[in-house]
């Protein structure tokens, strides 16, 4: 009896140590999959804060929470099914799908740097529609619906990540990435929307180098919303070019990929830096990529608008 015992711990232990192995796989693989999203989510971060601007404080906190909520909801009930299913019944769609969402990444950062070039500020003018509102269930609706389109990027570029896993295995590792994402994006952006309040009370205490403390915080805002901004911006074209770069050549398209696979080979074997030259070139690469497909999107889009601008007048 001792040794079935100590046979049926034996196996109870061997079986824990497989269970912490494929739990640090799937932990590893969350991991990777929410790095591939960086994009995605430097954008979200920066676009969420405007749709507090305007209310009352107290009124901050609440919202970002039930912004959050939705959005996780988005991901966990709506997104996190689909695709998978997607995945496991139709998975040579997955690269046309992350290929249109790379183009729409794209689109977004050259509208971006269009407005930044051209001096039109077309977010401007929804935020000033956005503050008139006081329906504050409006508000999150707004936000929820926006988000939704980036939780889907954020979820098709994790899966295909981690689309070699199980069925199982990707439905936890989506699972986690969905929830690290969701709390990363609002937490930072509950720190951003308070920041200011915090700097304020900071001001107002008694110890002079607390009061230059605050005023700090409150200047340097500003500055702060317009880095994760121009940030958002790079990002979305480096992620898009690249998510539009591995889809051609994974369709079969190979030429865009080997010119930059080629330059990468040219810096790789810079003495001490050779490493960090690589990644600027796929980075550079990439964001030309995204820049030019974006621009004839933009372009497409801009067109379309002024045409059908024309027909509405005449």
């Amino acid at each position: 009896m001792a040794i079935g015992l100590a046979a049926l711990l034996d196996d109870i232990a061997a079986f824990a140590k497989l269970a912490a192995a494929s739990v640090d796989d799937v932990g590893a693989a969350a991991g990777r999959a929410s790095v591939k999203a960086t994009g995605v989510v430097i954008d979200d971060t920066a676009v969420t804060p405007r749709y507090v601007e305007g209310l009352a404080a107290k009124r901050e906190l609440p919202i970002i929470r039930r912004i959050a909520t939705g959005s996780l909801r988005n991901k966990l009930l709506f997104i996190l099914p689909a695709a998978l299913l997607l995945s496991e019944y139709l998975p040579w769609l997955l690269t046309p799908l992350l290929m249109l969402g790379g183009t729409y990444l794209a689109f977004e950062g050259a509208e971006k740097v269009w407005e930044m070039v051209s001096g039109t500020h077309h977010a401007a003018v929804d935020d000033a529609a956005a503050k008139k509102a006081v329906d504050e269930d409006q508000v999150v609706s707004s936000a929820v619906r926006t988000d939704f389109i980036l939780s889907a990027e954020i979820m098709v570029i994790a899966l295909n990540e981690v689309a070699g896993e199980g069925f199982w295995a990707r439905a936890i590792i989506l699972a986690i990435v969905a929830v690290l994402i969701t709390a990363l994006v609002y937490g930072v952006v509950a720190i951003i929307v308070k920041a200011d309040d915090v700097g304020l009370h900071l001001a107002g205490r008694e110890t002079s180098w607390v009061q230059s403390f605050g005023r700090g915080i409150v200047r340097a805002m500003p500055r702060v919303m317009a880095v994760i901004s121009f940030v958002g911006v790079i990002a979305m074209l480096w992620v898009g070019g690249h998510i539009l770069l591995q889809g051609a050549y994974d369709l079969g398209w190979h030429g865009p990929y080997d010119v930059l696979h080629h330059l990468e080979g040219l810096v790789d074997g810079v003495s001490g830096v050779g490493g960090f030259l690589t990644w600027l070139v796929d980075t550079a690469g990439s964001a030309v990529v995204g820049i030019v497909v974006g621009g004839v999107v933009v372009a497409v889009v801009h067109l379309v608008q002024h045409v059908r601008g024309g027909r509405t007048h005449a």
